[in-house]
């Protein structure tokens, strides 16, 4: 990898590292549905030209939009609101091991043990990191995110499976199924929305804006041109650096409290991940 191509990667793993963050600075104030409501319909408004119906490929589509989006990501930003940014950062990973997995169930994909080693680290270092008595109390944000990575496992299973969609034009369905419908979730089951609308800050603004373009644009075209020059097996590793980034972040800027335990966990499943990762023959997009 050329020096120019290793610092777009380093950047594609700052701008996912921060997002967490700036997703956790707003859904501080809007609550998860809205939030992604509206993340969704600020996509709609950029790629809405990108849409365009793909014959007799339209069902694989809906399902890795349905997945990707008010399931996968619907799921990711509850969690969020109930956890901090580091937890999340480290346990959202588990889509590339999930996704293995189903791969082999329904694809019929053959994992050798080293592979098998690596999935069961994987959720080791998730088991550790559960028990501690800090992430005890936001256990049911935790939950949450193991359920986005599965359901986005299934998406990245379908996905594998169709040609010939560019990644803008995906993304332009998943924000076309999502936008809506999140919004529709958030007035049935949230409240109070133009209120909360009209008193959140800049701040708040700020992230919502963040998520929709920089890690959802920015950050993805970038890593859809690497993948266009280089192996997975030379990228999907590099992205490994963005949880840790979260983490450091999180200490940083939220004041998250980090312990030993969560620490050895995160290595753990980092470690299993990365072993997973070197024979991906797809980059999984857990991130936000």
């Amino acid at each position: 990898m050329t020096r120019q191509h290793l610092a777009l990667m380093m950047f594609i793993n700052l701008v996912w590292g921060f997002a967490l963050i700036a997703s956790k600075v707003a859904l501080d104030h809007f609550p998860p549905m809205m939030f992604t409501a509206f993340r969704f319909l600020l996509i709609i408004a950029v790629l809405f030209p990108f849409l365009k119906i793909h014959e007799g490929r339209m069902k694989q589509v809906l399902i890795i939009a349905f997945c990707a989006g008010p399931l996968g990501f619907g799921f990711f930003f509850a969690g969020l609101s109930l956890s901090n940014p580091s937890v999340v950062a480290v346990v959202s990973q588990l889509g590339v091991p999930f996704a293995t997995i189903m791969s082999v169930i329904f694809l019929g994909e053959q994992v050798r043990w080293r592979r098998w080693l690596g999935i069961a680290l994987s959720f080791l270092g998730v088991m550790v990191i559960s028990f501690d008595p800090v992430v005890f109390h936001f256990w049911i944000g935790v939950l949450c995110v193991v359920i986005s990575a599965l359901i986005g496992s299934v998406g990245t299973v379908f996905q594998r499976q169709i040609k010939n969609v560019g990644v803008f034009q995906m993304q332009a369905w998943i924000a076309m199924v999502a936008g809506p419908l999140m919004f529709g979730m958030s007035l049935a089951f949230e409240s109070d929305q133009l209120a909360i609308a009209q008193s959140a800050s800049w701040l708040n603004w700020s992230g919502v804006f963040y998520t929709a373009f920089a890690s959802s644009l920015i950050g993805h075209a970038g890593i859809y041109y690497l993948l266009q020059r280089y192996e997975v097996t030379q990228t999907a590793p590099l992205t490994l650096l963005s949880p840790i980034i979260t983490v450091i972040f999180s200490v940083l800027l939220l004041g998250d409290v980090v312990t030993l335990r969560m620490l050895i966990g995160a290595l753990i499943a980092l470690t299993g991940i990365f072993i997973v990762s070197l024979r991906q023959k797809q980059i999984v997009d857990t991130g936000p």
